[in-house]
This record gives structure tokens, C-alpha cells and sequence, in this order.
């Protein structure tokens, strides 16, 4: 899952960023709407989560233009209006959920999960491959009767493999789904975590590498 906050106040913005890379999504910031704006052209966001009163680009303007251009990204509306009319107007205007600060952070991370359900087809709650479980929500994953201890950035690729349904996905989708923009496009990242992955998934192999392709379960 990929995230874009786009937040004015730096100390929130960086504070919701890292909050949600330890739950394993992928985050970029945007601390104006124009640079939202660019973001969402070059990248594809499972979710927006959006400050309304930002500088430069409204973030009323920065919705509207999601919506003209028929994204699939979600919006979250992170305001400190809290009023009914406002939260009615958010929503008018093209929000997909609205949330007023302060706000609890746990929440903050059921309403992205939830909104980043909608935004691609529909999967089970539990992912299953073989002996292979993995549940999303709760943030678990077991082979066999054997918990794995993943890292944030291994279970997310593990969710993300498992969610393609045997689709083969490239070494640059998983880049692109899972880790943000700071992340070295000519690294071995995928391949490294994939290795990790494999080792912790243990035998008989479940990852298979397509020559020249990528990788699928």
C-alpha cells in the first residue's frame, strides 16, 4: 500500500509518515497542494490522506482534480473543521472519508486501511496460499502452525505477492507499491527483501522468479 500525506504543519506531516511506516505502508509528503498535485501525477496512491487548508493548491482544488481525472485514489480528509457542514461540504467536494483533529492515531490507520480496500478489487480478510496465512489486519502471518516474524517491508511484500493471485509482478510495481520515493530505484532492495522473505518462508519454496518478469506466489 502507498500512502501520500499532504500536510503543511512538518512535525504532523513526518509524525503521520513514520507512524504509518511501522505498519508497514509505504508514505510520501507533500507540505503544500501543488506539490500533492505533482506526486499524484507521477505516482499511484492507494490513498491520499489530505490537510483541507493547505498553501498554494487548496486541498478542496487538490481533491477536485482527483476526482476530474477518475483516480482510483482514496481521499482522507485530515482538517481541524469538525463541523457537520464542514465534514458534509468535504464530502460533497469528492473526500471518501473525513476525519477531524485531533484525532486518535489508530484510527487514523483503520480509516487509510479501509479506504486502501476500496481503492483496489475486493480481496478475502485472510490472504491463503497452501499452508501460507496472512491477515492484513492483524498484522500476522503463519506457515504451518509457525508464526513468521516479518519485517514491516516483508510483510508488505508478502501482501502484496499474495494479493496479485499468482500474477506475475515486476521487481518496479513492488518498488512502486511498497516503498516511497525515497527508495534508490537502481538498488537490489526487492531483491534483497525477497531473498529475506524466501529464507523466512522457509520449504518448500513459495516465491517463484520469472526470468526477465519478476516474481509471483
Amino acid at each position: 500500500m502507498r500512502v501520500l500525506v499532504a500536510e503543511d504543519h512538518g512535525r504532523l506531516a513526518t509524525a503521520i509518515a513514520e507512524g504509518l511506516r511501522r505498519e508497514g505502508i509505504a508514505v510520501d509528503i507533500a507540505f503544500d497542494g501543488a506539490d500533492a498535485l505533482r506526486h499524484v501525477a507521477v505516482h499511484r496512491y492507494d490513498v491520499v490522506v489530505l490537510d483541507r487548508d493547505l498553501p498554494q493548491v487548496h486541498g478542496d482544488e487538490v481533491c477536485r482534480r482527483l476526482r476530474e481525472d477518475r483516480s482510483n485514489t482514496r481521499v482522507l480528509m485530515l482538517t481541524a473543521a469538525s463541523t457537520i457542514r464542514d465534514r458534509v461540504e468535504g464530502l460533497g467536494i469528492g473526500a471518501d472519508d473525513y476525519l477531524p483533529k485531533p484525532f486518535d492515531f489508530e484510527e487514523l490507520v483503520a480509516r487509510v486501511r479501509a479506504l486502501a480496500r476500496r481503492s483496489t478489487p475486493a480481496l478475502p480478510p485472510t490472504l491463503m496460499h497452501g499452508d501460507l496465512r496472512l491477515d492484513p489486519a492483524r498484522r500476522t502471518a503463519v506457515r504451518g502452525n509457525i508464526p513468521l516474524a516479518l519485517s514491516p517491508k516483508e510483510f508488505a511484500v508478502l501482501e502484496y505477492l499474495l494479493g496479485a493471485e499468482g500474477r506475475v509482478v515486476s521487481a518496479e510495481e513492488l518498488l512502486e507499491g511498497v516503498w516511497d520515493e525515497a527508495a534508490n530505484p537502481f538498488t537490489n532492495t526487492v531483491k534483497t527483501t525477497i531473498g529475506r522473505l524466501r529464507a523466512k518462508l522457509g520449504e518448500p519454496a513459495m516465491i517463484e522468479t520469472i526470468r526477465e518478469g519478476g516474481y509471483r506466489i
